[in-house]
């Protein structure tokens, strides 16, 4: 090799200085690509310059009557970033790190301020429960529930119908703690293997071909129906949170076991849709008996056995999971009923409880090597860092919302929705945001980009901010349409076994059901779950747009 020809040897006695970066001989292939103004003018580039462009315009020449400049300003900063998030001038992690220099650049805030933003208590909280989450698939425990639970729903003779619930209900429970695209390619290789024993798609009779699309699919949708059950499941759901948290600083905090309760329900009740759509498109009758040939517990079983008994490290990593969920779910019970998070004075919380748990990891020793650990820190290089930043991005953009005055302005444009009832108006944010979603950014970004505005536009209807926060934010976890609108999508289709036709003929139904689940739950489920029923005017409210429905 040509780096090697021309580094000095180790034995050599050469006292010059050594070189720290082998040294390159350009060759004919290796030449750049000389500079040309052609080069540089690209859409890329466009977009690149589009950001401050807009902000400059912004601060120029849009005038806010009786209004602090630091809105105007802050709407120029906003300009900048959304445009950079949506048209991915620059990779999104680094446009979120961009609040940390432009807020103090327009006088905004202070660089201390909005750096704070950046270690929240919910950042803490996606530390923690992700380290947790590598340590599930470092010692492949994923695997082991899946096979353990389709062994449960085969049945004997196959009952295809059967078997697709038990195979939802694993990735449903999977994603409920694992972010949605670890999930989705974790458990693809499941499904993928349940696919492997029939025939070659040319081969295959119509029923097998339609199973075959179905377990694909049900790692495709049951992925981000499981994460909206969660606090953690999806960084969606944080970013509602931290957005609520940012944004009313005295409001009552939405704890795991808040988010669970209205979540979950929410979820199963989507899970139960998809179910049903996926059996009655993809699972004719008499497919039990063209299946049966290829398919049975012994194959399952002896998948299960080639993972040999469970080690100690599987045992304390499912044991700590266990752990930091019954931590999680009993911090705060009722208002009435304290958890044990009432012996520390509410000083504990979530995130607190997350990174606790996860150091365990890097203490407790796995067994199968002296002195190693149940996780490194080499392991931690797949943390998401994406996730982190963005989320701090949202949370400083929510604060500099408040601070500059910009919130103030945003109420007086969005005056007209005062008497525009609530059941009229959030089934249309929910399809909004689950569209914009699909075409034009990712669930995360569509997230800090809307749920601010949903504040907002609540504030002015006169009704509790989480009754179109939640569902809104929701909505962008329903990228159900195109295989580029979410990751999970991606890993589904990249395995050659579904169409784009497939993914509408399941999807278009299955965001309506959403939507009406969402519609349904938050004023009613929701309202008792987050408090948001707990003033006279609030409740009043609810009943007359019952009132109105039943008209």
């Amino acid at each position: 090799m040509i780096g090697e020809e021309h580094a000095p040897s180790q034995g050599s006695d050469d006292h010059k200085s050594p070189l720290l970066l082998p040294v390159h001989v350009e060759t004919e292939g290796t030449r750049g690509t000389p500079f040309s103004i052609k080069s540089i003018l690209t859409l890329q580039f466009f977009y690149v310059i589009l950001g401050p462009l807009l902000s400059i315009l912004i601060c120029f020449f849009v005038n806010f009557d009786d209004a602090p400049a630091t809105s105007q300003k802050m709407l120029g900063v906003i300009a900048w970033v959304f445009t950079w998030w949506v048209t991915q001038a620059v990779p999104l992690p680094v446009t979120s790190m961009c609040p940390l220099f432009l807020f103090p650049l327009f006088g905004i805030s202070s660089s201390d301020t909005v750096a704070h933003s950046y270690m929240d208590d919910v950042i803490t909280l996606v530390l923690g429960s992700f380290v947790l989450a590598l340590a599930v698939e470092r010692y492949n425990v994923h695997r082991r529930l899946a096979l353990n639970v389709l062994l449960v729903f085969c049945g004997d003779p196959v009952n295809p119908a059967l078997l697709l619930l038990g195979l939802c209900g694993t990735i449903f429970f999977v994603s409920m703690w694992l972010h949605n695209v670890a999930t989705a390619v974790m458990m693809m290789p499941v499904a993928t293997g349940i696919v492997q024993r029939f025939p070659a798609t040319g081969e295959q009779s119509e029923a097998v071909n339609k199973f075959c699309r179905a377990v694909i699919l049900t790692v495709v949708y049951a992925t981000p129906i499981g994460g909206m059950s969660t606090l953690t499941g999806t960084g969606v759901n944080l970013i509602i949170i931290g957005m609520w948290k940012s944004l009313v600083a005295n409001g009552k905090p939405v704890s795991f076991s808040n988010w669970f309760f209205f979540g979950f329900p929410a979820a199963v009740l989507l899970l139960l849709c998809f179910w049903c759509i996926i059996c009655f498109l993809y699972v004719p009758k008499g497919s039990g008996r063209a299946l049966s040939a290829y398919l049975d517990k012994t194959h399952l079983k002896r998948d299960l056995e080639a993972l040999g008994p469970m080690a100690f490290a599987e045992k304390m990593v499912l044991s700590l999971f266990g752990l930091l969920i019954l931590l999680w779910m009993t911090r705060t019970i009722t208002d009435d009923i304290p958890g044990w998070g009432a012996l520390f004075n509410g000083l504990l919380d979530d995130g607190s409880v997350s990174v606790m748990v996860a150091v365990l990891l890097f203490i407790i020793p796995n067994m199968k090597q002296e002195g190693e650990k149940l996780m490194s820190w080499n392991e931690c290089k797949k943390l998401p860092w994406n996730l982190i930043l963005l989320l701090g991005a949202g949370f400083a953009i929510a604060d500099g919302v408040q601070t500059s005055g910009l919130a103030d302005v945003l109420s007086r444009a969005l005056d007209f929705l005062q008497n525009v009832p609530y059941l009229v108006i959030v089934p249309a944010v929910c399809l909004i945001c689950s569209i914009i979603t699909e075409f034009i950014t990712s669930n995360d970004a569509t997230a800090t980009l809307l749920v601010p505005l949903l504040y907002h536009i609540a504030k002015i209807m006169h009704v509790h901010p989480l009754l179109l926060m939640v569902p809104g934010g929701m909505a962008t976890e329903f990228a159900f349409w195109l295989p580029t609108s979410t990751p999970s999508n991606v890993v589904g289709f990249a395995t050659g076994h579904i169409e784009i036709k497939d993914m509408l003929k399941v999807g278009v139904p299955l965001k309506v059901a959403g939507i009406f689940v969402l519609s349904i739950l938050m004023p009613t489920l929701g309202a008792i779950v987050f408090g948001t029923n707990s003033d006279t005017q609030e409740l009043t409210w609810v009943k007359t747009n019952f009132r109105l429905l039943g008209n």
